[in-house]
């Protein structure tokens, strides 16, 4: 019977998030609609992040966070209304950041070409920008084309979002119902290599796991204590690295501190769990194959419930839907 309830979980949540084919995507879909698109959103992007190089991890969560939820229509951008709780102010979205940056590059855009570029394909485009600027070249390739999404409800994104205290069976069914394998959890886990944590997340991984008032025993100790050093049992403000050492580098370091327990989330120490999750963590180590393979795992992330064609609208404001 449970195994039939998340099937059926499953099955709605794809009905849901399938507005349009990721077939319909295609390179320079802005050619001719706005010639200069993918180049604005690049020149703005990389001027923000050399002024702040924490906004890579922001804005790779935010992009990530928006296409758990309903696909990628930049529904995550949306603001709450009078009537209706949207998904950034949802639990796991209330630390979101980047918002200010999406804004300037739609503004831009906007005035460049109005009425012609999707929030959705901003935030596709900006999330790979900001993470390419350390390497001066694109670091994937984003096919363009998506549509925005009129729907935004705190309670889908409550629901969608995986868990940074998710164990491997519950991580591995929510990326399957968004049609990514074991391989692209553990490949996409490996964008906790940029960006900090805060210590509201693991203060019970801390403090009180499994409400037994201890410490998570598949912690390294030694990182356990600095975190405590870091982290009071009522502190949810304080953030750490999720990488510690190499925290604004997009590398494969993140699976060196997985093998070491220093996974800073269960979410994260859950990859070592699985035989075949492992396998894969081992096998990115190995071969040092992890920015090819997180190429080939965030084009079919983005490409989750894209609205096209008639679907959807062109936003004229990222916050809120056309009137």
């Amino acid at each position: 019977m449970k195994s039939g309830f998340l099937l059926l979980a499953c099955v709605a949540l794809l009905g849901l998030s399938s507005g349009g084919q990721a077939g319909e995507l295609k390179k320079h879909f802005y050619k001719k609609l706005c010639p200069r698109a993918e180049a604005i959103v690049e020149e703005l992007v990389w001027a923000s992040v050399e002024n702040n190089s924490a906004l890579p991890a922001k804005l790779l969560r935010l992009f990530f966070h928006d296409c758990f939820v309903r696909g990628c229509d930049a529904s995550v951008l949306l603001d709450s209304t009078a009537n209706s709780s949207a998904e950034k102010d949802a639990i796991p979205n209330r630390s979101l950041a980047g918002f200010d940056v999406i804004d300037q590059v739609k503004a831009a855009l906007e005035k460049a070409c109005p009425g012609r570029v999707s929030c959705a394909d901003i935030l596709a485009l900006a999330a790979r920008d900001s993470v390419s600027f350390q390497f001066r070249q694109p670091l994937w390739e984003v096919k363009t084309g998506r549509r925005d999404g009129n729907v935004s409800l705190a309670s889908e994104a409550l629901a969608d979002i995986p868990s940074a205290g998710a164990n491997i069976t519950r991580l591995v069914q929510q990326f399957a119902c968004r049609n990514l394998s074991v391989t692209d959890l553990v490949v996409l886990s490996g964008a906790h290599t940029i960006g900090d944590g805060h210590c509201g997340i693991i203060r019970n991984r801390l403090y009180n796991f499994a409400g037994n008032g201890g410490t998570d025993p598949s912690l390294n100790a030694t990182y356990a204590a600095f975190l405590k050093s870091r982290c009071s049992p009522t502190d949810r403000t304080t953030t750490v690295e999720m990488d510690p050492g190499s925290s604004l580098s997009f590398d494969d370091h993140y699976y060196v501190i997985l093998k070491q327990q220093e996974g800073l989330f269960q979410s994260d120490a859950a990859l070592l769990t699985d035989g075949k999750s492992n396998k894969i963590v081992d096998k990115l180590l190995d071969s040092g194959g992890f920015l090819d393979a997180f190429r080939k795992s965030i084009t079919r992330m983005g490409d989750i419930g894209v609205l096209t064609g008639t679907d959807g609208q062109i936003r004229s404001d990222c916050r809120a839907v056309n009137r």
